[in-house]
């Protein structure tokens, strides 16, 4: 596996996280490791035909989620070199079967695209955790649940949690929360008694059109090996169940 850092910056976590991934997989590009200036930008990844690029802020690069952040990325390209439906369906081919003849808020279309990304983020992290350890993982998803759990006082919540956010959207949160969960199930990451549990509950009481039981068995039984009509159909369900339940039946106007 051919990684070439091109910019200033650390190394050492993309060399570790190409260690973890060649003990179970290896890619037939090489990866381009591109390190960005913008603190803010988020690490993602870019395919191309003769390269995968895996693009990262040098303040994310020098965290302590570093190696944990690359080893996703090169799950997902794994993910694409494999032709996953997963990395392979059109969302918008989605959108389009799911919500022919409605209409849907744009915010309600960017969660939409959320969900498709979460589906993605199941099978990339089924990769990375076959060959890494989850705990970085789980604290990750597990503090920025808490971060936007929605405020509202009138939901009890067990002694030592503290809603910290009144602006995130509670129904995209809800789903957040819903894939949180359902990926540290789906590893065996999670006992019963873990805090993600009770702020799951505060997320899905603070959204109450949301399905979130429903989205959390969506993430979490995925098929290991699906094929694309399979994918494409489950997706759509997706789609409906969430712009459907968020609008409590009635479709929002554009």
């Amino acid at each position: 596996m051919d990684i070439r850092v091109q910019g200033s910056g650390p190394t050492a976590p993309f060399l570790s996280a190409r260690d973890l991934f060649e003990t179970e997989h290896d890619l037939a590009r090489p990866v381009h490791v591109r390190l960005r200036d913008d603190p803010d930008e988020r690490t993602w990844a870019g395919h191309y035909d003769d390269r995968h690029v895996l693009n990262i802020s040098r303040q994310a690069a020098s965290s302590a989620m570093a190696r944990e952040l690359a080893l996703h990325e090169f799950a997902h390209m794994a993910r694409h070199e494999q032709e996953h439906p997963s990395h392979t369906q059109s969302t918008e081919e989605v959108l389009y079967l799911a919500l022919a003849g409605k209409s849907v808020e744009r915010r309600k279309l960017s969660h939409c695209y959320q969900i498709a990304n979460h589906m993605k983020d199941i099978y990339a992290d089924d990769i990375t955790l076959a060959v890494g350890p989850g705990e970085k993982l789980l604290s990750y998803l597990e503090s920025s649940l808490a971060a936007a759990v929605a405020d509202r006082p009138d939901t009890p919540l067990r002694p030592g949690l503290q809603r910290l956010s009144a602006s995130a959207d509670p129904e995209i949160t809800a789903v957040n929360a819903a894939f949180a969960l359902a990926l540290g199930e789906r590893h065996d990451l999670i006992d019963d008694h873990h805090r993600l549990y009770d702020l799951a509950h505060a997320a899905a009481q603070d959204a109450p059109d949301v399905d979130f039981e429903g989205f959390k068995r969506r993430f979490r039984e995925l098929a290991r090996e699906p094929d694309s009509s399979s994918y494409r159909q489950v997706l759509v369900d997706a789609t409906r169940s969430y712009v459907d339940g968020a609008s409590g039946g009635e479709m929002a106007a554009d």
